[in-house]
């Protein structure tokens, strides 16, 4: 089992079939949370969906065109980061994540996205991390900040959700910045 771990009470590990109904317990407990800004919650039905995508990733993760793993805090599920597909011909991915309600406010997502931007620079040598959020998702966009990633501009209603579009601040780092 592919795991990073992170300190004392937190690890990043790769999903398996056995955490279906974890992750879709997760996702099912924090739908308006969630729904806000990720276009995918409502395709996330019962927990075959979430076995599906669980299938998914451990695909691209056996392929090496991604990364995508559980926050375990203590044990319990609290979200998921990974990569989206990587460029390896540019060395470049792009980060992403969502924390459950309730884990919110402890840096849980903070000291994750550190293992993972450690992981992705040091492990698999990419040279550009980047984070796409939310103009409005200032939870996410602190994370990324925190983290010494660079606002490099915004993308214009970049990606629908649901009912309207909304813009995307584009945070990047290099490896030569990452600390």
């Amino acid at each position: 089992m592919f795991r990073i771990p992170v300190d004392e009470s937190l690890d990043l590990v790769l999903l398996e079939p056995r955490h279906a109904p974890l992750l879709y317990a997760a996702v099912d407990e924090n739908r308006a949370h969630l729904r806000r800004y990720l276009p995918w919650v409502d395709a996330t039905r019962n927990a075959n969906d979430s076995a599906l995508f669980i299938q998914g990733c451990l695909e691209q993760f056996a392929r090496g065109v991604s990364v995508n793993v559980g926050l375990f805090s203590r044990g319990q599920l609290a979200g998921m980061c990974g990569t989206h597909t990587v460029q390896w011909s540019n060395r470049r991915t792009e980060l992403g994540y969502w924390l459950s309600e309730r884990w919110q406010g402890r840096g849980l997502m903070t000291r994750a996205v550190r293992a993972l931007g450690s992981y992705c620079v040091h492990s698999l040598a990419l040279n550009r991390l980047e984070i796409r959020a939310a103009t409005e998702n200032t939870r996410s966009r602190k994370v990324a900040e925190r983290l010494g990633f660079k606002l490099e501009g915004t993308s214009r209603q970049a990606e629908w959700l649901y009912d309207h579009f909304v813009d995307h601040a584009i945070y990047g780092v290099l490896a030569s910045e990452w600390r």
